[in-house]
């Protein structure tokens, strides 16, 4: 790029700057997270969400102008937001007590609690930095990534003890409790009860925080932040419309980057989180029901568990004040967007991003009416760009490319150095992707996917699509294995829906009938269930690849 084209690239992000910033500003306004009526208050919440983080700061900030509002509802009881601050302060004072510095990293390997939200606070609070371990992990897996995050201390549910045993005891402290504490081990609920409550000396910097990528293709990466814009909030609020102090049942492990900052987000505008350790449909609709939520946070394979309890339990639970449920984590099939728009109504938003790139898109009811599985338009501060293999831009519409986006949420590279194909300020998502006629944006799959069959070009999902839409299909991937005629075919798993008995025969002739003859499976292979992790992301490493026998 010569030094015109240099100089007119910085004039045009000077620009966009000021206008996002701006826009932003409106946003947040607009949606209760600010009020510029007190903006001495913003300008010291923004000033003190550099040195804390934006957590501690909100739940300190509702604390104070809502104490008794209920921050979190979990299998232990409600707690009020001047209840948290003061579990925050009281950890982030004994992170202190134990000896650990500014920017130290403690881990953190827990369900979704009150133990998990005191720790994300506390943390911040405390100038200590934060690494979020996957509840999915083996040991061999923990125990790699604590080492290459130079962990030093170690909160943790009971259930994940075995995995942290590695620890010595004077390090490890638990988060929640199923039966008895071991002698020796401490509690993070006796630190919250006994500790020093006082307001801990504001750190120079916040420490930021590593929330770990999901892990589908190997081991999970850390993702780093330490420098958040005061407006990245908006990059959700500005599609996604949420409350003022209402409720929000949050489903998606607030360990992965969506939960997190759904929660935030909530947090910043006084709801009440309600929380389950462990999925469970039913149990969401009794939740909604009985808080009144106007919220759902979740990711697809959870709203595929909820339709398919039926229409005789679903009816059993006013779930009319539900106004917004945000899906993210895994691809939304379309058959699944209309099936769950017709039974709870126009409620659905499709959040598109990653740990690496944050909120890149959302889509809104009215696109998943037009566009069923689109993920939408990118929200203010959010810019996509296509661009083909030979890293030239791809401008035309219906025409697919490699996706890369530059938003108000940097990511500052994985924690073993590594970091993303970055074009013009534009990073890669590593998914090919396509914006249609109606300025709609849609995932083909992810560019490692796809497969080339016979000279054509495959992405898996579109067939993944199609079969999700089958009725006598619960789950379905798809992946290409080898083929000594095509070089590649396309294999399908299945998983039956309940009472159905789908045949190969039956699934490779539906496909035919709806897409082109190259695109039907070569294998149909009949399963309980689909290696998922956590998040509700497909494993496709799991999936057998070889003969079948």
């Amino acid at each position: 790029m010569g030094t015109r084209g240099k100089v007119h690239m910085a004039l045009r992000n000077v620009i966009e700057q000021i206008s996002d910033t701006i826009g932003a500003i409106k946003v947040l306004q607009n949606s209760g997270a600010i009020n510029l009526k007190q903006p001495r208050k913003a300008a010291e919440a923004a000033k003190l969400a550099k040195l804390v983080g934006p957590v501690a700061t909100v739940v300190g900030h509702v604390a104070s102008e809502y104490p008794g509002q209920p921050a979190v509802v979990d299998e232990a009881g409600t707690l009020t937001y001047a209840e948290l601050d003061a579990r925050a302060n009281a950890v982030a004072n004994q992170l202190h007590a134990d000896g650990l510095r500014q920017g130290d990293v403690v881990g953190v390997i827990a369900r979704d609690h009150r133990g998990l939200l005191t720790m994300i606070a506390a943390t911040g609070r405390a100038g200590i930095r934060l690494a979020m371990m996957n509840t999915g992990f083996g040991k061999p897996q923990f125990n790699e990534v604590a080492e290459r995050e130079g962990i030093k201390a170690m909160f943790y549910d009971e259930e994940f003890s075995d995995l942290v045993a590695d620890f010595p005891a004077d390090k490890r402290t638990l988060t929640w409790v199923d039966t008895k504490a071991p002698k020796g081990i401490r509690v993070l609920e006796d630190i919250a009860a006994t500790g020093n409550t006082a307001k801990p000396p504001v750190p120079s910097e916040f420490a930021g925080f590593v929330i770990l990528t999901s892990g589908t293709t190997g081991l999970p990466k850390g993702a780093q932040r330490a420098k958040l814009s005061p407006f990245a909030s908006a990059l959700i609020l500005d599609r996604i419309p949420l409350p003022q102090r209402k409720a929000a049942v949050i489903v998606s492990p607030i360990f992965h980057s969506t939960g997190w900052a759904m929660w935030g987000v909530s947090t910043a505008l006084g709801n009440t989180a309600v929380l389950m350790r462990r999925f469970d449909p039913e149990k969401t609709l009794q939740a909604i029901a009985e808080h009144k939520a106007e919220v759902l946070v979740a990711v697809p394979t959870m709203l595929y568990r909820i339709l398919a309890l039926g229409d005789e339990v679903i009816a059993k639970y006013d779930t009319s004040s539900l106004k917004t449920v945000v899906v993210a984590g895994s691809a939304l099939p379309p058959a699944l967007c209309e099936r769950w728009q017709d039974t709870f109504g126009d409620t659905l938003y499709n959040l598109y991003g990653s740990t690496e790139v944050a909120v890149a898109a959302v889509a809104q009811p009215k696109d998943l009416r037009l566009a069923p599985g689109s993920i939408g338009k990118p929200p203010i501060s959010s810019y996509l760009r296509l661009y083909d293999d030979n890293d030239k831009q791809v401008t035309a519409r219906n025409v697919p490319g490699r996706l890369f986006v530059r938003n108000g949420a940097p990511f500052e590279g994985y924690t073993d150095g590594r970091s993303k194909q970055v074009i013009d300020g534009y990073m890669s998502t590593g998914d090919m992707a396509l914006r249609d006629e109606h300025g709609l944006w849609h995932i083909a799959g992810r560019d490692d996917d796809m497969i080339v069959s016979g000279g054509e070009n495959l992405y898996p999902q579109e067939v993944e699509n199609l079969l999700a839409a089958h009725p006598d299909v619960a789950d379905v991937a798809v992946i290409g294995v080898d083929d000594e005629e095509f070089g590649k075919r396309l294999r399908a798993f299945i998983v039956a829906a309940e009472g159905k008995q789908p045949t190969e025969d039956e699934i490779r002739a539906y496909v035919k009938a709806n897409l082109a003859r190259y695109k039907v499976p070569r294998d149909v292979v009949i399963v309980d269930d689909l290696p998922r992790n956590p998040t509700g992301k497909l494993v496709r490493r799991e999936l057998p690849t070889g003969p079948l026998t």
